[in-house]
């Protein structure tokens, strides 16, 4: 595998021939041959049946697991990277889990601490203020001590992600982050990551690449900007709204027509 990409390649996310193996069997591809190219700011939805291998693609994207064919690079660097001189970039990757993930012995304050702690160790006062920003802005404050046992999936999902915002990372991957949310909820999420990935305080004014999955195209399509399918174990890019509109393929059309949940 080379060490880099061309020049003009360096920004970004790009797979070239990868095959994803499925995280329950790691013999067993889930999807082959993907070549996909996201470039910063981009908004991405990834729209698949259950058991389409989209968690399987996600986590190989957030250099959590490597290909088991082809090649995956990220701002240039070969991934996935685990630890060494390369590592500062892979940490540029954010990834939030469906139900967030979090231990259950700590307070959410705690969890969404643990990146800073971990990776970055500032003082007690820098990272108080840090942590207790990330709650006022995904407006988690009055459960910051709670546990997660104590709390619903709502507000667990809600600090999954403030946790993956707490390192500032360039790319933002969000798995099925819709799922189980009512109207308000959802609402509050598309609101969130649209202002996200145009450009705001977070981000220091610039748009942050984000990058989702779903099984329901239609709450995407007032924030998102670029669509793909994954369906028998092929990645299909779809592109923009209108050829999203367009694509005839019968799956496409059950996708964004599926119930509603937000």
């Amino acid at each position: 595998m080379s060490a880099a990409l061309p020049v003009q390649t360096m920004t970004g996310l790009q797979m070239r021939g990868v095959a994803v193996s499925s995280m329950r069997d790691a013999s067993a591809v889930k999807v082959e041959d993907v070549n996909w190219s996201v470039t910063a700011g981009d908004f991405w939805v990834i729209g698949g049946l259950q058991g389409a291998g989209k968690r399987d693609l996600l986590m190989l994207a957030g250099g959590l697991t490597a290909p088991a064919a082809g090649e995956y690079f990220f701002n240039g660097i070969a991934m996935p990277v685990f630890e060494g001189d390369h590592l500062a970039n892979r940490l540029r990757l954010g990834y939030v889990f469906d139900g967030g993930q979090l231990f259950n012995q700590l307070t959410l304050a705690e969890n969404i601490a643990l990146p800073l702690r971990y990776h970055r160790d500032p003082n007690e006062a820098e990272l108080e203020t840090a942590v207790r920003r990330m709650l006022e802005l995904t407006e988690l404050t009055a459960w910051a001590d709670s546990t997660p046992g104590a709390i619903s999936r709502t507000w667990r999902k809600r600090a999954g992600l403030a946790r993956a915002l707490m390192l500032r990372p360039s790319v933002l991957l969000l798995d099925n982050p819709l799922s189980g949310l009512d109207a308000r909820q959802g609402g509050w999420w598309l609101n969130f990551l649209g202002g996200l990935s145009a450009g705001g305080e977070l981000t220091g004014g610039q748009p942050l690449t984000v990058i989702v999955t779903t099984e329901d195209f239609r709450p995407w399509r007032k924030v998102a900007r670029q669509y793909a399918l994954l369906n028998d174990r092929r990645f299909t890019v779809l592109g923009n709204p209108e050829q999203l509109a367009a694509a005839s393929t019968e799956l496409v059309r059950e996708l964004s027509a599926a119930p509603q949940s937000v």
